[in-house]
């Protein structure tokens, strides 16, 4: 396990969007998270749990609603404002999913990745290329490549120019948005290889959002796992996985593919029974109380808090059974 210094800390953060009607879909719902220095956080959960919102509105790509984020106990803006993507931009970027939407086709590589050192630093041409070059060698590229275009690389290649673009800053903390969802199998392990070097070499502090539950545990000291906008259950990556304790989180984990072809033959089917629940104006009770195998009359009633397990400092779970 990493340094417990808390690095980023979120209290009740929430991102409501409001509809006509005066109604909102609630994507994000009072989720408290600390995330500590130089380690790996992985936040799993279905699409539409609100994974992704989460880390856009920690780094101010949403406004928030309500809930505090703070970084290295320094309040973050609740709407940023130009001069405080300015100063935050330093410390705190994003890798993006799709590296086929993220990357603009009008720009070379140079300036796509440049970009950053543009607006955030002094820094001359010449420097910003310089740089720019060493960059792409880091990332498993050639120097003469910045004067392509996205188009000319392939989904890996892309995801590659992504980081580079992300990380010239020297972050400390990096919020990747499924990072290899939209990659083939055969890339995924490379680029997952080279984040892992990066943040060796640069004390890099990660969000991890994705919902391959087995490179999540791979990638991470602590997991995290979402459901309609909250937090269910949070522990260390290898107790989670092995030994869930919300029903979400067992159901999900069992129907995790299994990597070896004739024992996901044999194995038997699991599935998560009903529908999400609708976002829009979530109602109280347990969020997974219609799709849960447990589920009691308590669990209709009381929305259930996020709490530690008896004896287990760092298991905490959303459950009226414990």
């Amino acid at each position: 396990m990493s340094e417990r210094n808390p690095l980023v800390v979120t209290e009740g953060l929430t991102k409501h969007f409001p509809l006509r009607g005066g109604h909102r879909v609630h994507a994000v719902d009072g989720v408290s998270l600390t995330i500590h220095e130089k380690e790996i956080v992985g936040l799993v959960g279905e699409s539409g749990s609100g994974k992704s919102t989460y880390g856009k509105t920690l780094i101010g790509l949403h406004d928030k609603t309500a809930g505090t984020a703070t970084y290295r106990g320094e309040a973050l803006p609740a709407k940023y404002q130009p001069k405080d993507f300015q100063r935050w931009a330093k410390k705190m970027q994003m890798i993006f999913q799709d590296p086929y939407s993220s990357l603009n086709p009008r720009m070379t590589v140079g300036e796509i990745i440049g970009e950053g050192l543009k607006l955030h630093t002094d820094l001359g041409k010449a420097e910003i290329r310089e740089r720019v070059g060493e960059w792409l060698k880091k990332v498993g590229l050639e120097p003469d490549h910045m004067s392509r275009y996205p188009h000319e690389f392939s989904g890996g290649q892309r995801q590659r120019i992504g980081i580079a673009r992300a990380l010239i800053l020297e972050p400390e903390f990096v919020v990747c948005d499924e990072p290899i969802s939209a990659l083939d199998v055969s890339v995924q392990a490379q680029v997952i290889n080279l984040l892992d070097e990066l943040k060796a070499s640069m004390g890099l502090t990660l969000l991890f959002i994705a919902h391959d539950l087995s490179m999540v545990r791979y990638v991470s000291d602590r997991m995290a796992v979402m459901y309609l906008g909250a937090l269910v259950e949070i522990g260390t990556a290898g107790e989670v996985f092995f030994d869930p304790k919300h029903p979400y989180t067992e159901i999900l984990i069992a129907s995790n593919p299994e990597p070896d072809p004739e024992k996901e033959r044999h194995r038997a089917s699991t599935t998560i029974k009903g529908e999400i629940p609708s976002p829009v104006d979530v109602k109280p009770g347990c969020r997974f109380a219609n799709r849960c195998p447990h589920v009691m009359d308590v669990c209709r009633r009381e929305t259930p808090e996020l709490k530690t397990l008896e004896g287990q400092s760092e298991r905490l779970v959303a459950c009226h059974l414990y």
